[in-house]
């Protein structure tokens, strides 16, 4: 970076947070800082979204110092969307800006809390260019798709969020890890028709197509449904890790499955933390402790699923 010339910066690693508008994405980030400082990794977060007011984290770097939404929005009569756009391929034209700023954190752990606008990361090329620069600057990112865990009980919705989910990985183009969030409240959009492993594992979608069928609004849409399916299934790349942010338990899956991704080993200090962490949660009453445990709900006492009673009549 702003080193010696020719001289590689030290290898660093991290996450670059991506997903919808309202998927939860800063509140990971506040959760993950706190969870891996509480691991002994150091940990930095950098704003990279221009329109994120009253950030509840400690920000090391925040791109609201180079531009914000509202000023584009004010001096180039743009609309948020535009805006937003214009935002981005802003930063991408001043990315010595961010070098300089990430260099002050050589020795850290990142949380790159990114934009929520869906073309950004499935059309646009501005967010790709500036994570295939940090990859340059020999940066070793996983992208951390957040997925609200309600789009799980309208099947409609969840196909689209598997299409979306798979241009993002399609296009982003860097070790991928979706992630189901808000897990801890996704009774509260009614129970779900399958068990949770088949949202999380993406099986066979036929079932999910049938369950669409008996929607006569969708009934008429079953050929095009039928294709979408084939698509995602075809490929076989999407599939979801469970999240609750206040969960010792998912946090630790996610952050297991983003380290694997991006190549992270933590030291003896860091296993040595998360065992004790471990230990003092045994009897603890968690007020989210039985997150992982929502499959269970959707298992009768008979012992079989939902999706098993639906095929056997």
């Amino acid at each position: 970076m702003s080193a010696q010339p020719g001289v590689k910066p030290s290898l660093r690693f991290g996450q670059v947070v991506i997903g919808p508008p309202g998927s939860g994405k800063t509140t990971y980030c506040q959760g993950m800082q706190e969870f891996l400082t509480s691991l002994g990794r150091k940990a930095v977060v950098v704003n990279m979204d221009p329109a994120n007011e009253g950030i509840p984290y400690s920000c090391a770097v925040d791109i609201a110092e180079l531009v914000t939404l509202d000023d584009v929005m004010e001096n180039l009569k743009l609309g948020p969307n535009g805006g937003l756009l214009y935002c981005m391929e802003y930063v991408e034209a001043n990315l010595d800006w961010l070098e300089s700023k990430l260099t002050q954190y050589s020795d850290c752990y990142f949380l790159f809390d990114c934009p929520g606008q869906v073309e950004l990361y499935t059309h646009q090329s501005s967010v790709k260019n500036i994570f295939s620069q940090l990859a340059k600057w020999n940066f070793r990112l996983t992208a951390v798709h957040l997925v609200d865990s309600h789009y799980c009980a309208d099947p409609a919705k969840f196909i689209s969020v598997l299409c979306t989910t798979l241009s993002t990985m399609l296009h982003v183009e860097l070790p991928h890890v979706n992630v189901l969030s808000k897990l801890d409240l996704i009774e509260q959009y009614g129970r779900l028709a399958f068990n949770l492993d088949f949202y999380t594992e993406v099986m066979d979608l036929t079932y999910l197509l049938d369950h669409l069928a008996a929607d006569p609004f969708f009934k008429k849409f079953r050929h095009l449904n039928e294709k979408l399916a084939e698509v995602i299934q075809d490929y076989s790349l999407v599939s979801f890790v469970p999240l609750s942010v206040q969960d010792k338990d998912s946090m630790i899956q996610v952050l297991r499955a983003v380290d694997k991704a991006n190549g992270y080993c933590f030291g003896d200090l860091e296993e040595r933390n998360l065992q004790a962490m471990m230990s003092a949660a045994v009897g603890a009453d968690f007020q989210f402790s039985s997150t992982l445990g929502v499959q269970e709900r959707y298992v009768d006492t008979s012992g079989k699923s939902v999706e098993e009673e639906m095929m056997e009549l």
